[in-house]
Order: C-alpha cells, then sequence, then structure tokens
C-alpha cells in the first residue's frame, strides 16, 4: 500500500534536504528519496571535503613561509592519505548531521531510485523491492555529475574526476588539468601547493572564464608565480594512456603538440541526473540535460518542481538550498520571492580565493550602462599587510545614474567571506552613498570593500 505525503522531494543534496526541511517546518508530512547518500554530491564529494584538502594545503603553504613570521619550522612534509582521512571524516560528520536533522524535522527518509509514475505518484526501487508513495507536490533535486568528453572519460587511475580527485590514488608528479572553472582551478591550486608540477587547459580565452576579466587576469598571475603553467584557448583533443604515462594532444594557436603527464584531471563542466526519472513522460521539458523551470522552480507539470543543478546554472549549493526553500514555502501557501540569479555570489577557494556577485564590468558595458568602476588593492589595506596576504584586488561597479551597486569582484584572502557584505547589499538595493556612510571596523579587510566603493567616485583615502 502506497504511502501518502503532502510533499516527495527526490534527492537530499543541499536542495533537496533543505526543501524537505522546510516544508516539515511549515507543517507539510514530507518524505526525502535519495539513492546514494544523504547530503548529495556537495556534502560528501564537493563543496566540503574540497574545502577541508584546500586547507590542508592552505597550512602547508604557511608552514613553508613560517620565517616571514619570525617562526621556526623544520623537516616540513605532508602525509596525502591523512590529508584524505581528515577531509573524509569531515564529509561523513556533516553527512550524519543530515540524518540528525531529518529524525528532528520527522521527515521520512527512503533510500532507493525514484521514478515519476503518474500525477502524485513516484515508485521507488529499494533493496527490498518496489515501493510507491503519493505527494500533493513533488520537487526534483537530483543535482548533476561531471562531463565526460569522448577520448577524455575518466578511468580513475590516470585520468581522473572530481570523486577520484578527492580519495587520489597516488600524488602526481606531472599534472594535467582541463578547465579552469571552480572545480578545476581548486584542485590545480591544491596538487600545486603540495608538489605536482601543473598544467592547466583552457578552451576559452582566460582562466576562470565566468569572472570579471580583470580579476582572472590578477589570479592568473598568482597562478604562474606560484608555478602553474596556465594554457588558455586552448584545447585537450586526445589522451593516449600507456603504462604509467598520458600523452596529451593539445590544440592551441592552430597547432596541436604533445605533453606527458602522469595524472589528468578532467573538470570540463555538469550534466544534469535527469536519467530513469520518467521525465519525458511526465511532460517536464529538458533542455541539455537541465529542466527548463519558471523562476519560482515549476516544471509546467502540475505540482512538479526542480531545483538545484538539475535545473539549471547558477549551479551553486547555496543557490539550490535557497530554491529549496522557496519551492517548500510556495508549496505551503506562503508567498516567497523569486531568486535573482544576479545576486548570488559565485565563490572558488582556490589561493587566492575569488569571489563575485552580480554584472561584470564587460557585461554592464553590453548593457548599455553608464558605470562608475572602483579599486582597491589589498597592499593598500593594513589588516592585509599584518597577514602576510599583500596580494589582492577589490573592483565595485555601480550605475552612473542610480548609484546602484551593479557588481563586486573580489581576488585575495578571505574573500569568499568578505563577498556577503556586497551580496546583503544588493539584496536591500543600497546605493553608493549608503555604503560611503557604512563605518567599517579597523583593521579588518573589509576596509577594502568601502574604499573601493570610495574609488569609484574619486574619494579613496589610503591608495
Amino acid at each position: 500500500m502506497a504511502q501518502n505525503f503532502d510533499l516527495v522531494v527526490i534527492g537530499a543534496g543541499p536542495g533537496g534536504y533543505v526543501a524537505a526541511i522546510r516544508g516539515a517546518q511549515l507543517g507539510l508530512k514530507v518524505a526525502c528519496i535519495e539513492r546514494e547518500h544523504l547530503g548529495g554530491i556537495c556534502l560528501n564529494w564537493g563543496c566540503i571535503p574540497t574545502k577541508a584538502m584546500l586547507r590542508s594545503a592552505e597550512v602547508y603553504h604557511l608552514m613553508h613561509r613560517a620565517k616571514e613570521f619570525g617562526l621556526k619550522a623544520e623537516g616540513l612534509g605532508y602525509d596525502l592519505d591523512a590529508v584524505v582521512k581528515r577531509s573524509r571524516g569531515v564529509a561523513k560528520q556533516l553527512s550524519g548531521g543530515i540524518g540528525h536533522l531529518f529524525k528532528k524535522n520527522k521527515v521520512t527518509v527512503i533510500m532507493g531510485e525514484a521514478k515519476l509514475a503518474g500525477k502524485g505518484k513516484v515508485t521507488v526501487k529499494t533493496d527490498k523491492g518496489t515501493e510507491e508513495v503519493t505527494a500533493k507536490s513533488i520537487v526534483l533535486a537530483t543535482g548533476a555529475r561531471a562531463r565526460e568528453l569522448p577520448g577524455l572519460e575518466p578511468d580513475g587511475k590516470l585520468v581522473w574526476n572530481y570523486k577520484h580527485a578527492l580519495v587520489p590514488p597516488h600524488m602526481p608528479k606531472k599534472l594535467l588539468v582541463i578547465g579552469s572553472g571552480a572545480i578545476g582551478i581548486e584542485f590545480a591550486s591544491f596538487f600545486n601547493t603540495l608538489g605536482a608540477k601543473t598544467t592547466v587547459v583552457e578552451v576559452m580565452d582566460r582562466v576562470l572564464p565566468v569572472e570579471d576579466a580583470e580579476i582572472s587576469a590578477f589570479a592568473k598571475k598568482q597562478f604562474v608565480k606560484q608555478g602553474m603553467t596556465i594554457m588558455e584557448k586552448a584545447a585537450v583533443k586526445k589522451l593516449d594512456r600507456k603504462g604509467s604515462t598520458v600523452t596529451a594532444h593539445i590544440e592551441v594557436g592552430g597547432k596541436v603538440e604533445t605533453q606527458e603527464f602522469d595524472t589528468v584531471i578532467s573538470a570540463v563542466g555538469i550534466v544534469g541526473n535527469t536519467e530513469g526519472l520518467g521525465l519525458e513522460e511526465a511532460g517536464i521539458k529538458v533542455d541539455r540535460t537541465h529542466v527548463i523551470t519558471d523562476e519560482y522552480c515549476r516544471t509546467g507539470v502540475e505540482g512538479v518542481y526542480a531545483i538545484g543543478d538539475l535545473a539549471g546554472a547558477p549551479w551553486l549549493a547555496h543557490k539550490a538550498s535557497h530554491e529549496g526553500v522557496m519551492v517548500a514555502e510556495l508549496i505551503a501557501g506562503k508567498h516567497p520571492h523569486a531568486i535573482k540569479p544576479g545576486s548570488i555570489a559565485g565563490c572558488t577557494y582556490c589561493h587566492p580565493q575569488v569571489a563575485s556577485v552580480g554584472l561584470t564590468e564587460a557585461k554592464a558595458k553590453e548593457q548599455g550602462l553608464d558605470i562608475k568602476v572602483g579599486r582597491f588593492p589589498f597592499v593598500g589595506n593594513g589588516k592585509a599587510i599584518a597577514l602576510g596576504e599583500p596580494e589582492g584586488m577589490i573592483k565595485t561597479i555601480f550605475d552612473a545614474k542610480t548609484g546602484e551597486l551593479l557588481g563586486a569582484h573580489m581576488v585575495g584572502a578571505e574573500v569568499t567571506e568578505l563577498i556577503q557584505g556586497y551580496v546583503i547589499g544588493r539584496q536591500l538595493e543600497t546605493t553608493e552613498q549608503d555604503l560611503m556612510e557604512t563605518v567599517f571596523p579597523h583593521p579588518t579587510l573589509s576596509e577594502m570593500m568601502h574604499e573601493s566603493v570610495l574609488d569609484a567616485y574619486g574619494r579613496a583615502i589610503h591608495f
């Protein structure tokens, strides 16, 4: 006999589990179906474990700079297995926490593979057989996986995807990273810091191609300074695998060159997990592996919503979570605001960190806007100098007519924490005047946010 619910969520990643919990908080009877592990890719194989590994790399980097800080450190080294073990432990701890939150909020968890089976019906293949659940509302939150290009498919030994890179079978000596988006550049940063001779190949004209061009250029300069080789407007056409080496055929400048590596990481984007869900039969439209929705994540099929990576860009965990809350509130009869993609920050945890929100300078100009641009360098900030982190900059873009904060872009230490100030500013529709009149604490990195705003209007004090 079918179990009946008000809301069934398919997928327990950062979108799904949040939707389930918020629905339960609002008095709905909720079930969450998950085929693999609570917390999804983000918590188990993405955001969280990568940050744990990058923290180890950051500490290792700082240990080598001990003399700068008047400290002594000798016999420096690392244990890759221990680094990975810590990372997996962090992920396991948080995954267990999701289970606790489900119990606390009385969310029914069903482990298995779900498929839409008609209006308000879902079948679930579990280890005990197939069962059916019914619900007034269904939220699809199945996420995405790494894109695989023909000839570049990962094998887990010589060629890795992000999962392999999180539990590396060996420490790369000579590493090729294909793709310089957030995933690619974070792994490049991690392994390069631990000593791998790292080459990054990017098909676009610059690394971190979604970022502001000025920020990308600054970041590239730092990556090169750290010993990375960056190849832009380049494409890996083929990988020849033989023994313990991979020969990469790289097209650059109209010519194909070959280079040998012992490890390759493929980070060429993601595809939505649309297979096996019964989407086509249900009448749900899919475009390039992502479900088409309106601004409230409605699929066009009554009672069915899609959130997170499955529903398209930006592919960010915090976007998925916020969509989960919005959809749960909509289902519960509330009146939430639609999410504005332009007010969602992007963060990349390489060294140096990169963070941004809103329009780049180029996008603002493309839209024909009259803009004012401000910049402030880390080298002009007392806290940055005291931290030994003088490399970085903050850039702000304003509408010259209205004073609206159109975009903010940062590169440098801890900018992934700083960006939230501008995110709040955009959400509250702040103007340049509001930001200028805000008193920022001293000494902090956040003072550079203030100075960047002042600079856009010719009023910077410390530069």
